[in-house]
């Protein structure tokens, strides 16, 4: 499959979350994702200029872009999963992580302000507060790097022959 090929077949199946993907449609248009995604912050920075730190870069071309491809990226991610086999979801394991990190950190960060509204010292807070904050932010953080490499790792793999739970083997596109 050629790069405009998968392209063409990405954008024509944007809402098909059923069937399968091979390696090359769901890779070359993972690089469509970055080139346009380069490209519209170019084009962000030539037309709105690059900002300063006090004030952030104004963008319009590259949040359009990336809301425009979000569904089909994700759902040429689902049907690549369904090509090795394995349940579409999956993708969203890494998405689960962090939301279970962030309920963790804003939970911590809650129980902390109840400890100090209900008078325990600062000093106390600091030290006894900061090291068990500090583990659960280094676990979530391997934990998401983990799920993150497994993911890509799913997706590299290849197809899985013949019929699967999924559907039929993708012809070989040229």
């Amino acid at each position: 499959m050629s790069f405009v090929t998968a392209i063409k077949t990405c954008f024509s199946n944007y809402f098909t979350f059923s069937g399968r993907a091979r390696r090359p449609e769901y890779w070359w248009f993972f690089l469509f994702i970055i080139l346009g995604s380069v490209i519209a912050s170019f084009i962000d920075g030539a037309i709105f200029g690059v900002g300063t730190p006090q004030e952030p870069p104004t963008q319009l071309v590259s949040p359009i872009f990336s809301l425009g491809t979000f569904l089909p990226m994700l759902a040429v991610g689902w049907r690549r999963m369904h090509d090795t086999g394995k349940p579409g979801w999956y993708l969203l394991i890494p998405l689960l992580v962090t939301v279970a990190g962030m309920v963790a950190l804003m939970v911590g960060a809650l129980s902390l302000g109840q400890l100090d509204m209900a008078g325990v010292s600062e000093e106390t807070l600091g030290t006894d507060g900061a090291g068990p904050g500090m583990a659960a932010l280094a676990v979530f953080g391997i934990v998401q790097l983990a799920v993150s490499i497994l993911i890509i790792w799913w997706l590299t793999r290849p197809t899985q022959p013949g019929p699967n739970a999924y559907g039929e083997e993708p012809p070989v596109a040229p």
